[in-house]
């Protein structure tokens, strides 16, 4: 995954207007998430994955299902359902990984650490 269009030495805080998790594609988890959600959810690991999740297309672990329209399956209405444990994916979006567009799409607004700072926090 790439990073485009970033402003040199912006970090991007989430309005959490969640148009990144209306936007199709992978997001792949961890076992680690996998049981964190788990239990989140109050599941056990098995049956989340045999509900929540299928096999990446690389065929190299597992990534969350998504509903018909690419939306994310935890996605209900304008909330996160898991947002408290939302995979590291999510919480990477934009600036750890972001796609061609984002920025039409995205309404994360972009912020400067301070001289006195050395980096704004997300």
């Amino acid at each position: 995954m790439g990073l485009f269009d970033m402003e040199e030495g912006a970090f991007y805080r989430c309005q959490r207007c969640t148009n990144c998790c209306r936007w199709p594609g992978e997001v792949p988890v961890t076992g680690e998430e996998i049981d964190t959600i788990a239990d989140f959810l109050g599941v056990t690991a098995d049956a989340f994955i045999a509900r929540f999740t299928t096999l990446r297309r690389s065929r190299r672990g597992l990534t969350l299902i998504e509903e018909q329209d690419g939306k994310c399956v935890f996605l209900d209405g304008i909330d996160c359902r898991i947002q408290e444990v939302k995979p590291n994916h999510c919480a990477g979006f934009p600036n750890r990984w972001n796609f061609p567009g984002w920025r039409s799409e995205c309404e994360a607004r972009p912020e400067w650490a301070s001289d006195d700072d050395t980096r704004v926090k997300g």
